[in-house]
């Protein structure tokens, strides 16, 4: 039986991504703040433990890799991430650290000492989570976009690190765009573009991820109109 690891379990992608991998008979090793939900996501699947932890503190990220290490984890997910809406001036900087602490330390950390744990048994498939702002600027969203720029593009030097190293280790990156999950309520805004289900994006995003897919956009409208602005 394969194990996967997933941040940001809850609610959304995470979530979704949980009932698809508990459907392929993966164990499931749980990670959130929201005890409660967890252990809702845990009574609807099988072979399911729970961790509870604030990934925006550095120590808890530290804390969840060693109780995890030896778990013989074959897919790392780092989903866990949010967003704030508004002018950078305006926006609160307490809220912006812990949203860099959510979207680029606790990632980098565990990808980081996944990845060497992976590299020594010379197997195991790691996913972080960007977005289609991964590509682009934001306004309104400056700070959001910013963090998942990082995420993709350290994941995409990864992928070439990798390939050069000859290891069967594998890397990928969904970015997806605007999905109908809890992000805008956490976020304080909403898009003008018409969200994909979570559920779609989470079997998409998996069933990419069992192909070795490095960039994984589920939306075709979302994946010309990146092609059309890096082109331009």
């Amino acid at each position: 039986m394969k194990t996967a690891l997933i941040t940001g379990a809850s609610s959304g992608i995470g979530r979704d991504m949980a009932h698809y991998l508990n459907n392929l008979n993966y164990e499931l090793i749980l990670v959130g703040r929201n005890k409660e939900k967890l252990n809702e996501l845990k009574k609807a699947c099988s072979n399911v433990s729970v961790i509870i932890c604030d990934l925006s503190s550095k120590e808890e990220v530290y804390k969840l890799y060693l109780k995890t290490k030896n778990m013989n984890i074959d897919l790392l997910i780092n989903n866990a991430g949010f967003g704030l809406f508004g002018f950078f001036n305006e926006t609160d900087l307490e809220t912006e650290l812990k949203m860099i602490n959510v979207n680029i330390i606790a990632t980098h950390i565990l990808t980081k000492l996944f990845l060497k744990d992976f590299i020594k048994k010379d197997y195991g498939h790691i996913l972080n989570v960007s977005s289609s702002a991964g590509f682009m600027a934001g306004p309104y969203l400056n700070t959001y976009y910013a963090t998942k720029n990082y995420i993709l593009k350290l994941t995409l030097a990864l992928y070439e690190e990798l390939k050069r190293q000859k290891s069967n280790v594998k890397v990928s990156v969904l970015c997806p765009g605007p999905i109908n999950t809890n992000f805008n309520n956490v976020a304080g805004g909403s898009f003008n573009v018409k969200g994909l289900s979570s559920e779609y994006v989470a079997k998409y995003a998996l069933d990419q991820v069992f192909k070795n897919k490095l960039i994984i956009i589920p939306n075709f409208k979302m994946r010309l109109g990146i092609f059309l602005t890096r082109f331009i």
